[in-house]
């Protein structure tokens, strides 16, 4: 009977180690599944954020006719970013202000191994009450040697709580700025605060913007607002909210750290692309490019400063 007891016993010890180990193992294995989603999430948000700022294209006037040894000395004022092959961007209507006297705006466009190169736009489409606006590159600069991409444009809109990043790029040195010298890169990532009605276009009618967790910079102006989740562009950066008034990054103010950015919705830009028979891709299906079939539609002054 002893022995019977013994053996009981053991087999009741093996059980218990053995139900132990099993635990050990799948809380281990779980550890590094998790460990395993989080460096592919985070993989996914650095792939999303490099093509993304392979996209984005500093808004320019140059200040010479020829170039010097860094280059054309440049005035900058925004960012666009591309939204398909065809070479069209989409920016704010307000950064074209300054060429509203006839001035020919230009973009810097990044090259591989190479500094960046100037390129002309045209204005294809504005709509000023939603402070948007369709440009195209010349030459299209996807048919030739440059490092160009192109930002998926979301299919729904921003929510409030909903974690987004806003890139821009920009010279180092904003009053005196060369175009071959590299770009300075800004990565703002925040959340989604809430949704205001305000002018963008006074006297025009009201116009909805979402609230950024973060402030943003002079010149973000026309950056994509990526949702991180995705990485498709679910607005634009408009300015700096105050109480109730969009103030244009562009513009510098002693203003609080805390001064919230504000974020043109991206259905207002699909909305102007739509009416133009402009093509863009969705984050839902970035292989095919989503389009409508509505009709689409030299020597430069210098810019009103």
């Amino acid at each position: 009977m002893r022995a019977i007891h013994q053996s009981l016993r053991g087999r009741i010890a093996t059980r218990a180690a053995l139900m132990a180990f099993a635990r050990a193992f799948a809380c281990a294995f779980a550890c590094i599944l998790t460990m395993f989603a989080a460096e592919l999430a985070l993989s996914q948000v650095n792939s999303s954020e490099d093509s993304a700022a392979a996209a984005l294209c500093p808004i320019v006037y140059p200040n010479d006719q020829t170039a010097g040894s860094r280059g054309y000395h440049y005035t900058f004022f925004g960012n666009a970013f591309f939204i398909n092959e065809q070479g069209y961007l989409l920016t704010v209507a307000h950064v074209l202000d300054n060429f509203r006297d006839g001035g020919q705006p230009y973009i810097l466009v990044n090259r591989p191994n190479a500094p960046p190169q100037l390129l002309r736009v045209t204005v294809i489409a504005k709509d000023l009450d939603h402070d948007v606006a369709i440009l195209r590159a010349t030459p299209n600069p996807f048919a030739g040697k440059f490092g160009v991409a192109f930002v998926p444009l979301a299919a729904a809109p921003a929510v409030r709580g909903e974690a987004v990043l806003a890139l821009s790029l920009g010279p180092k040195r904003l009053q005196n700025a060369y175009s071959f010298e590299y770009e300075r890169e800004a990565s703002s990532p925040g959340t989604v605060l809430s949704f205001e009605s305000t002018q963008l276009n006074k006297p025009g009618p009201a116009a909805e913007v979402f609230l950024l967790s973060h402030p943003v910079e002079k010149g973000q102006s026309g950056s994509p607002v990526l949702a991180l989740s995705s990485g498709a562009a679910v607005g634009l950066v408009e300015g700096l909210w105050l109480r109730g008034v969009t103030l244009s990054s562009a513009r510098p103010a002693a203003l609080p750290t805390n001064t919230p950015g504000a974020a043109i919705p991206i259905g207002y830009a699909t909305a102007l692309l739509q009416q133009h028979g402009i093509a863009w891709h969705s984050a839902t299906s970035p292989s095919a490019p989503a389009s409508t079939p509505t009709g689409a539609p030299s020597t430069a002054d210098r810019p009103k400063q």
